[in-house]
Protein backbone atom coordinates (compact mmCIF):
# COMPACT_ATOMS: atom_id res chain seq x y z
CA UNK A 1 0.00 0.00 0.00
CA UNK A 2 2.65 2.51 1.03
CA UNK A 3 3.78 5.10 0.13
CA UNK A 4 0.78 7.42 0.11
CA UNK A 5 0.59 8.51 -3.53
CA UNK A 6 -0.48 11.96 -4.74
CA UNK A 7 -1.08 12.52 -8.46
CA UNK A 8 -1.16 16.10 -9.78
CA UNK A 9 -2.96 16.76 -13.06
CA UNK A 10 -3.03 19.73 -15.43
CA UNK A 11 -3.33 20.01 -19.21
CA UNK A 12 0.18 19.86 -20.67
CA UNK A 13 2.13 18.58 -17.64
CA UNK A 14 4.88 21.15 -18.08
CA UNK A 15 3.72 24.03 -15.81
CA UNK A 16 1.12 23.67 -13.05
CA UNK A 17 1.20 19.96 -12.24
CA UNK A 18 5.01 19.71 -12.33
CA UNK A 19 5.25 22.66 -9.95
CA UNK A 20 2.70 20.99 -7.67
CA UNK A 21 4.54 17.66 -7.89
CA UNK A 22 7.90 19.10 -6.91
CA UNK A 23 6.59 21.64 -4.35
CA UNK A 24 4.72 18.89 -2.52
CA UNK A 25 7.84 16.72 -2.57
CA UNK A 26 9.79 19.66 -1.16
CA UNK A 27 7.22 20.25 1.59
CA UNK A 28 7.32 16.57 2.54
CA UNK A 29 11.11 16.63 2.81
CA UNK A 30 11.01 19.83 4.86
CA UNK A 31 8.44 18.28 7.20
CA UNK A 32 9.84 14.76 7.55
CA UNK A 33 13.43 14.91 6.33
CA UNK A 34 14.95 12.43 3.87
CA UNK A 35 12.60 9.67 5.07
CA UNK A 36 9.73 11.67 3.55
CA UNK A 37 10.45 10.23 0.10
CA UNK A 38 9.54 6.79 1.47
CA UNK A 39 6.31 8.06 2.99
CA UNK A 40 4.72 10.18 0.24
CA UNK A 41 5.09 9.81 -3.53
CA UNK A 42 4.30 12.96 -5.51
CA UNK A 43 4.03 12.69 -9.28
CA UNK A 44 2.08 14.24 -12.16
CA UNK A 45 0.59 13.86 -15.62
CA UNK A 46 -1.30 15.93 -18.19
CA UNK A 47 -4.63 15.47 -19.92
CA UNK A 48 -3.27 16.68 -23.26
CA UNK A 49 -0.23 14.53 -23.83
CA UNK A 50 1.32 16.63 -26.58
CA UNK A 51 4.34 17.54 -24.41
CA UNK A 52 5.26 13.96 -23.49
CA UNK A 53 8.97 13.63 -22.73
CA UNK A 54 9.55 17.38 -22.37
CA UNK A 55 11.25 19.04 -19.43
CA UNK A 56 9.41 21.36 -17.07
CA UNK A 57 8.63 24.74 -18.64
CA UNK A 58 11.56 27.06 -17.73
CA UNK A 59 9.53 29.63 -15.73
CA UNK A 60 7.95 26.77 -13.75
CA UNK A 61 11.38 25.27 -13.12
CA UNK A 62 12.62 28.65 -11.90
CA UNK A 63 9.80 28.84 -9.37
CA UNK A 64 10.51 25.36 -8.05
CA UNK A 65 14.23 26.05 -7.79
CA UNK A 66 13.78 29.46 -6.16
CA UNK A 67 11.69 27.86 -3.40
CA UNK A 68 14.26 25.20 -2.62
CA UNK A 69 12.95 22.35 -4.76
CA UNK A 70 14.43 20.58 -7.77
CA UNK A 71 13.02 20.51 -11.31
CA UNK A 72 15.72 18.07 -12.41
CA UNK A 73 14.94 14.83 -14.24
CA UNK A 74 11.34 15.82 -14.91
CA UNK A 75 9.68 14.34 -17.99
CA UNK A 76 6.11 15.21 -19.00
CA UNK A 77 3.67 12.38 -19.58
CA UNK A 78 0.07 11.87 -20.64
CA UNK A 79 -2.45 10.93 -17.99
CA UNK A 80 -3.60 7.33 -18.21
CA UNK A 81 -6.16 5.33 -16.29
CA UNK A 82 -3.45 3.33 -14.54
CA UNK A 83 -1.98 6.52 -13.05
CA UNK A 84 -5.37 7.31 -11.53
CA UNK A 85 -5.89 3.78 -10.31
CA UNK A 86 -2.57 3.82 -8.43
CA UNK A 87 -3.15 7.22 -6.76
CA UNK A 88 -4.55 7.73 -3.27
CA UNK A 89 -5.21 11.44 -3.87
CA UNK A 90 -5.61 13.19 -7.23
CA UNK A 91 -5.28 16.99 -7.31
CA UNK A 92 -6.23 18.72 -10.57
CA UNK A 93 -5.47 22.27 -11.61
CA UNK A 94 -9.06 22.95 -12.75
CA UNK A 95 -12.60 21.61 -12.56
CA UNK A 96 -12.41 20.61 -16.24
CA UNK A 97 -9.48 18.35 -15.42
CA UNK A 98 -11.40 16.92 -12.47
CA UNK A 99 -14.12 15.97 -14.96
CA UNK A 100 -11.52 14.40 -17.26
CA UNK A 101 -10.11 12.25 -14.44
CA UNK A 102 -13.54 11.09 -13.31
CA UNK A 103 -14.56 10.29 -16.90
CA UNK A 104 -11.53 8.02 -17.17
CA UNK A 105 -12.07 6.42 -13.78
CA UNK A 106 -15.49 7.15 -12.22
CA UNK A 107 -14.45 5.23 -9.10
CA UNK A 108 -11.83 7.94 -8.40
CA UNK A 109 -14.38 10.70 -7.77
CA UNK A 110 -14.09 10.59 -3.97
CA UNK A 111 -10.31 10.92 -4.07
CA UNK A 112 -10.12 13.55 -6.81
CA UNK A 113 -10.26 17.28 -6.08
CA UNK A 114 -9.37 20.58 -7.67
CA UNK A 115 -6.21 21.57 -5.80
CA UNK A 116 -7.65 24.82 -4.48
CA UNK A 117 -10.83 23.02 -3.45
CA UNK A 118 -8.84 20.49 -1.43
CA UNK A 119 -6.95 23.26 0.33
CA UNK A 120 -10.17 25.11 1.12
CA UNK A 121 -11.92 22.03 2.52
CA UNK A 122 -8.88 20.80 4.45
CA UNK A 123 -9.49 23.43 7.11
CA UNK A 124 -12.78 21.69 7.97
CA UNK A 125 -10.98 18.48 8.98
CA UNK A 126 -10.04 17.93 12.63
CA UNK A 127 -6.60 16.27 12.51
CA UNK A 128 -7.19 14.69 15.92
CA UNK A 129 -9.86 12.45 14.34
CA UNK A 130 -7.31 10.89 11.95
CA UNK A 131 -5.17 7.82 12.64
CA UNK A 132 -1.84 8.60 14.28
CA UNK A 133 1.09 8.99 11.89
CA UNK A 134 4.30 7.71 13.45
CA UNK A 135 6.40 8.39 10.35
CA UNK A 136 6.21 4.79 9.16
CA UNK A 137 4.92 4.13 5.63
CA UNK A 138 1.90 2.10 6.74
CA UNK A 139 0.87 4.67 9.36
CA UNK A 140 1.21 7.62 6.97
CA UNK A 141 -0.71 5.70 4.31
CA UNK A 142 -3.58 5.00 6.72
CA UNK A 143 -3.65 8.63 7.86
CA UNK A 144 -3.62 9.85 4.26
CA UNK A 145 -6.50 7.63 3.18
CA UNK A 146 -8.51 8.78 6.20
CA UNK A 147 -7.67 12.41 5.45
CA UNK A 148 -8.90 12.10 1.86
CA UNK A 149 -12.15 10.52 3.07
CA UNK A 150 -12.62 13.33 5.60
CA UNK A 151 -12.09 16.01 2.95
CA UNK A 152 -14.50 14.21 0.62
CA UNK A 153 -17.08 14.20 3.42
CA UNK A 154 -16.54 17.93 3.97
CA UNK A 155 -17.21 18.48 0.24
CA UNK A 156 -20.66 16.97 0.80
CA UNK A 157 -21.26 16.54 -2.92
CA UNK A 158 -20.83 20.25 -3.70
CA UNK A 159 -18.91 21.10 -6.91
CA UNK A 160 -15.65 23.01 -6.83
CA UNK A 161 -15.87 26.79 -6.99
CA UNK A 162 -14.48 28.88 -9.83
CA UNK A 163 -11.93 30.40 -7.44
CA UNK A 164 -10.49 26.92 -6.82
CA UNK A 165 -9.03 26.71 -10.35
CA UNK A 166 -5.37 27.49 -10.94
CA UNK A 167 -4.77 29.93 -13.80
CA UNK A 168 -2.76 28.50 -16.68
CA UNK A 169 0.53 30.45 -16.61
CA UNK A 170 1.91 28.98 -19.85
CA UNK A 171 3.37 31.70 -22.08
CA UNK A 172 3.05 34.35 -19.37
CA UNK A 173 5.60 36.10 -17.20
CA UNK A 174 7.43 35.03 -14.07
CA UNK A 175 5.06 37.09 -11.93
CA UNK A 176 2.12 34.90 -13.00
CA UNK A 177 4.12 31.71 -12.42
CA UNK A 178 5.05 32.99 -8.96
CA UNK A 179 1.41 33.65 -8.10
CA UNK A 180 0.39 30.16 -9.25
CA UNK A 181 3.26 28.61 -7.27
CA UNK A 182 2.10 30.56 -4.19
CA UNK A 183 -1.41 29.16 -4.64
CA UNK A 184 -0.04 25.64 -4.96
CA UNK A 185 2.00 26.03 -1.78
CA UNK A 186 -1.04 27.37 0.07
CA UNK A 187 -2.53 23.88 -0.33
CA UNK A 188 0.49 21.55 -0.25
CA UNK A 189 1.95 23.04 2.93
CA UNK A 190 -1.21 22.49 5.05
CA UNK A 191 -1.67 19.07 3.44
CA UNK A 192 1.83 18.08 4.46
CA UNK A 193 1.42 19.44 7.97
CA UNK A 194 -1.75 17.38 8.53
CA UNK A 195 -0.40 14.28 6.79
CA UNK A 196 2.96 14.31 8.57
CA UNK A 197 2.51 15.86 12.02
CA UNK A 198 5.61 16.12 14.22
CA UNK A 199 6.34 12.97 16.21
CA UNK A 200 4.68 12.93 19.64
Amino acid sequence: MAPFTVLHVCMGNICRSPMAERLLALAVTEQAGPVGADLVLSHSAGTGGWHEGEEMNPPAARQVRSRGGSPDDFSARKLRAEHIEAADLILTATADQYDYVVALRPDAADRTFVLGEFGRLLSAVDPSTLPAADRTPDAVYARGVALVAAVAAARNGEPAQAKDDLDDPWGRGDQVFARVADEIQSTVHPLTTVLLPPPA
